[in-house]
């Protein structure tokens, strides 16, 4: 790639290539004679349904950013919650990650590619809505990838506008003579009401479900999930509730789409066999990022989109971890890894006496203390860690490749247990639905029903989701975060949007968040 033909803008970035999920690139045979890095030749492009396949794959291969590479949003957002610490080698390891863990973040210190690679998705997603009506398929085939493109815009658009808050909003493709530098950034509401009606739009167009090599794609179930998610941050509560009951239906038994709550809570983190994984793509699952390790993925494609893998799984896994050799030594035989989002005591607290803590916390304070294992502390160190997505050396890649950057661990964003307590949330927390959503919940785990209130959601959500990215957005959401987050340095009216990256505004009309 010719890396002096290009200007490096985050708003700018429009590269697809490849047949999959997991290869992504830019080629030269497109690129040699493209002077705006926000026009992509695409003469050659979008003939037929294989092609408009292509740059479909495309706009569904950004979904990574939420558990791949390193700068992915789940340990990032972690950090900056109650419940876990940065943790890491030192105070220094990772600028970001550190600065939202004590609020120190900057707008240099702010990865910048949690604005560029959604708005990457946004540029590939502009392409395929304008270039799929040209291709030689059925109409109905078109309509359904237009449909899962808008979905995936509007996703990757709620994403920006609650991580940014002011963001321009872009629906087209740009040519190269466009003025690309001064795109005026959007009021949040007029963010909001362009992603609902995409979103609504599209719904009809879109699979009821998806079987076989359809699993993970968007929908109508999944559209709805995260309409009704975009309607809640928009505080537009009716019209959350309503999407949401559409994907649950009766809480605890089948919905329409197929969803239900799986019987053991622990399934939900737990990995299969390579050949076949009965774990992928339960009926808990509304919208799962997919890994695998057949990528091969080596160091020379870390950060360059091409890591494999759930890169949560080595971010969290203790340091120099390693098992005592004693007899009858019942621990755990985990990979040893980077020691990122160590577990506060404040959470480990808050879970005595329930059944879902041990599945959430790996006590690798006790297991030392048993004399069974032995660890290099963490910065930030508790003994606690995230043992959702802690692998075991069992679970190592067995092809080429760093076993670090091929674990297949699917992560999953959205899932029913999240969307019955967010329907709960969308009803005010009261009457008899909001009570058989949350006890379908408990039920699950074997814990009895409590009354239904604001505070019993916001509890059942720390206890059922922890660890899983939602925990900083939904204290921003309720207006908790500056109570809740004090002891990390957050600061109202100020740290509930993030600094846009300081590369992203010289020479723009871009102005920096307040405070920043």
């Amino acid at each position: 790639m010719k890396n002096k033909k290009f200007l490096y803008k985050g708003l700018a970035v429009v590269f697809f290539t490849g047949l999959s999920f997991t290869n992504m690139g830019c080629s030269d045979s497109y690129l040699d004679d493209v002077q705006n890095s926000g026009a992509f030749n695409t003469d050659l492009y979008f003939q037929n349904e294989q092609q408009s396949f292509s740059a479909l794959v495309s706009v569904y291969d950004v979904l990574r950013k939420y558990s791949g590479g390193f700068e992915n949003t789940v340990t990032f957002f972690n950090a900056g919650s109650d419940d876990f610490y940065s943790g890491g080698g030192s105070s220094s390891d990772g600028a970001g990650i550190q600065g939202i863990n004590n609020y120190m973040i900057n707008p240099n210190t702010m990865p910048a590619s949690y604005w560029k690679d959604f708005y990457q998705g946004v540029a590939r997603a502009n392409l395929v809505i304008e270039r799929v009506p040209g291709a030689s398929m059925s109409d109905d085939l078109k309509k359904r990838y237009i449909g899962e493109a808008k979905v995936l815009r509007s996703l990757y658009y709620f994403e920006l506008v609650r991580m940014f808050g002011n963001i321009p909003v872009i629906l087209k493709t740009f040519n190269s003579n466009d003025d690309y530098w001064h795109i005026p950034q959007a009021d949040p509401s007029k963010v909001y009401a362009q992603i609902e009606s995409d979103i609504t739009a599209a719904i009809p167009d879109l699979m009821m479900t998806a079987s076989g090599n359809d699993k993970g794609r968007i929908t109508q179930g999944t559209a709805r999930a995260i309409l009704g998610k975009i309607y809640l941050y928009d505080r537009k509560m009716p019209e959350a509730a309503a999407q949401f009951a559409e994907v649950n239906g009766t809480p605890g038994g089948t919905s329409q789409y197929g969803y239900k709550l799986v019987a053991n809570y622990a399934d939900l983190f737990k990995v299969g066999p390579e050949t076949s994984d009965p774990y992928k793509f339960s009926t808990e699952s509304i919208l799962e990022v997919m890994h695998t390790n057949k990528g091969n993925s080596d160091w020379g494609f870390w950060g360059q989109g091409k890591d494999e893998g759930n890169s949560i799984n080595v971010m969290v896994c203790p340091r120099s971890y390693s098992l005592k050799n004693i007899p009858n030594n019942d621990a755990p035989d985990i990979f040893s890894g980077w020691a990122f989002n160590t577990v506060t005591d404040d959470y480990v607290n808050f879970m005595q006496g329930d059944p879902r803590l041990n599945v959430t916390v790996f006590n690798a304070k006790q297991l030392v203390t048993d004399g069974k294992i032995s660890y290099s502390p963490a910065f930030a160190d508790t003994g606690y860690f995230l043992n959702k997505y802690l692998p075991t050396n069992a679970l190592k890649s067995s092809l080429p490749g760093p076993a670090e950057l091929n674990f297949r661990q699917n992560y999953v964003a959205i899932r029913l247990a999240d969307t019955y307590l967010m329907e709960a949330e969308a009803l005010g927390a009261a009457g008899g639905r909001a009570q058989a959503l949350l006890d379908a919940v408990r039920a699950r785990v074997g814990l009895a029903s409590v009354p239904v209130s604001l505070q019993a959601v916001k509890d059942e959500r720390r206890r059922e989701l922890a660890g899983e990215g939602h925990r900083w957005f939904d204290l921003v959401r309720w207006g908790d975060a500056p109570s809740k987050l004090a002891f990390k340095g957050f600061k109202a009216n100020k740290n509930e949007i993030l600094p846009i990256p300081f590369n992203e505004l010289p020479n723009t009309s871009l102005k920096q968040n307040p405070g920043y």
